[in-house]
């Protein structure tokens, strides 16, 4: 069996307050999640980063993007390209799809951000070229505040031919193992393989409460405002802080230009 954390975000997105190879080095240390994406907001900058770093760390990395489309948030997984934010659920799936990559809703019916509801899904699964591509989508998000499984995304779910997923949507290094996603199997194919035929099932961990989530959250992400991040050299290195321009490749990074 394995787990994987589909939904990670790192400094390269523009809300994100850790290093990948902090983040890396956090999931070993910490948990039992040996697949992960990165999926940061509407790019791809950390996609190289990631999959260059992965076998330092004992990890397999599925680049990915977190892309706002005009419904809602959706995951683009097996992609290292970026595909534009702001069009429409179908378009952005089948493009998704063009690229060799599948696709997951992200936190969907979520209040207070941008998420998908299940009427907008239906009917993209409609068309058959987005039914080969919506493959999944979270059932269990570590990231809410409120809530982090809801009963009524599993229900709808079971009326659908989607895999249900869990997954932290961390944006903090103590968030990181809150939500994962159970599979047979160990490796990347695997995982794909069971996320395709919809037999993934979303596991839960301790960690933060939902309060705490915010109370974890807010001093971090002012101190990415004045450009400092969670870094580590790497996997047998302390965690400290590190300034974003040591941190990130300033060609590759549009963050940079916040800081």
């Amino acid at each position: 069996m394995g787990f994987a954390d589909l939904h990670i975000h790192s400094a390269y997105s523009y809300d994100g307050t850790a290093s990948i190879s902090a983040i890396m080095k956090t999931i070993v240390d910490r948990t039992s999640i040996r697949v992960i994406a990165i999926t940061d907001h509407d790019t791809v900058s950390g996609v190289s980063e990631a999959l260059d770093l992965a076998g330092k760390f004992g990890l397999q990395v599925i680049p990915g993007i977190e892309i706002t489309c005009a419904e809602g948030h959706v995951l683009g997984l097996f992609v290292n390209q970026v595909v534009p934010a702001g069009l429409s659920l179908v378009e952005t799936v089948k493009r998704v799809g063009d690229l060799g990559g599948i696709c997951i809703a992200a936190h969907p019916m979520a209040r207070g951000i941008n998420s998908l509801d299940f009427a907008t899904i239906r009917y993209a699964l409609r068309d058959p070229e987005v039914s080969r591509t919506l493959v999944g989508v979270e059932a269990l998000n570590g990231g809410l505040v409120y809530t982090r499984r809801n009963p009524m995304v599993v229900q709808e779910c079971r009326k659908l031919p989607l895999a249900q997923t869990g997954n932290s949507d961390a944006h903090t290094l103590q968030m990181l193992g809150r939500g994962s996603t159970y599979f047979h199997g160990e490796g990347v194919a695997e995982l794909r393989a069971a996320l395709v035929s919809h037999l993934t099932l979303p596991y839960e961990r301790a960690g933060l409460s939902g309060a705490a989530v915010v109370t974890n959250y807010v001093p971090r992400i002012l101190l990415r405002k004045l450009g400092w991040v969670d870094w580590t050299a790497g996997p047998e290195m302390a965690i400290t802080r590190a300034h974003l321009h040591e941190v990130l490749n300033p060609s590759m990074s549009p963050s940079l230009s916040a800081v």
